[in-house]
């Protein structure tokens, strides 16, 4: 996915200096320092340096904006958006099948137990 239409860059490139994020954030770039240091964003380091964020990195701080407009707290929002990670990690298992393979596989073990558990009571 790319960051604009046709740009060819791709969401989680690390393109955009602090001043530049924080522009397109509509937030003061102390703000994104603090948040970096909440783990809220991670900005990528250039030369161990300079903060650089990509388009996701944007996103997400215009996300975080939104939810303190909401009246969520920082750590609450750090919550939500791990909670939003994990869900979008599972769901990409789904879709690449691999959850399902998983499920079926556990069912297989899940009945190969249960013969195994009756056997074991008409030996016993």
């Amino acid at each position: 996915m790319s960051s604009a239409p046709g740009d060819g860059i791709p969401d989680d490139a690390p393109v955009y200096v602090i001043s530049v994020a924080a522009e397109l954030a509509g937030l003061h770039p102390q703000t994104l320092r603090q948040y970096d240091r909440m783990g809220i964003v991670r900005p990528r380091r250039a030369g161990g340096r300079y903060r650089l964020y990509s388009m996701r990195d944007v996103r997400r701080l215009r996300q975080v904006t939104e939810l303190t407009a909401e009246g969520l707290n920082l750590v609450g929002i750090q919550r939500v958006l791990d909670l939003e990670e994990r869900f979008a990690a599972v769901w990409d298992l789904v879709e690449d099948g691999l959850l399902r393979e998983r499920v079926v596989a556990m069912g297989s073990l899940r009945e190969l137990l249960l013969r195994t558990d009756r056997s074991l009571a008409l030996l016993g």
